[in-house]
């Protein structure tokens, strides 16, 4: 199979999957329901301000990194798996995104939100005697984010991979216990809560 020049932006937004037929929604926009009808306020630390601007779809292999105007605050990772892309944010901004590749069928990626629980810069699995770069792990049988050849024909055992240089720098930004949430075609925008997906 031909390799494909680009991949879809973020999970935000403009995201199409690059392997399905049918087009995504346009962009999501915040909700407009009131705050009398909100049950619990929103952490603004968790709400996203700004979005990396990639001229466009992602090219497989391509990361992007700025952390220009993004305060300190807290780390979350958005994956969708639609879309084909992770995210990072930092205090509700984004200033880490690339495509990404995942499990092959049969060997799925889970969904659902997931804290870090080991780093190991230097992993090897001991399941596919496979090195696994700046590895993230987010469940004990052994999904994890890590850097990865990222092509279009390339998928995981149900990891995540991503560009080794993104898999260097986001290993060393975040910490144990900071949230990984992994989607499908649930595209978040500006205004729009992180966690609440």
């Amino acid at each position: 199979m031909p390799a494909r020049a680009s991949t879809p932006r973020a999970s935000i937004a403009r995201a199409v999957p690059p392997r399905a037929a049918r087009r995504s929604s346009p962009a999501a926009t915040p909700s407009a329901t009131s705050s009398a009808t909100t049950k619990t306020p929103v952490d603004d630390r968790f709400v996203v301000k700004h979005i990396l601007d990639t001229g466009g779809p992602i090219p497989y292999g391509t990361y992007f990194w700025d952390t220009t105007g993004a305060p300190a605050g807290p780390i979350v990772i958005t994956v969708d798996l639609g879309a084909e892309t992770l995210s990072v944010f930092r205090n509700g901004y984004e200033i880490g995104t690339a495509a990404i590749i995942f499990g092959a069928k049969g060997m799925d990626t889970p969904l659902g939100t997931f804290p870090i629980t080991q780093k190991d810069a230097d992993h090897i699995s001991n399941l596919y005697d496979a090195p696994m770069p700046y590895m993230l792990r987010l469940t004990n049988d052994g999904v994890s984010i890590h850097g990865s050849e990222i092509k279009y024909e390339n998928a995981t055992h149900g990891c995540i991979g991503i560009p080794l240089g993104l898999a260097r720098k986001l290993f060393g930004v975040v910490k144990l216990g900071d949230k990984v949430i992994v989607t499908k075609d649930k595209m978040i925008g500006v205004g729009q809560s992180i966690v609440a997906r």
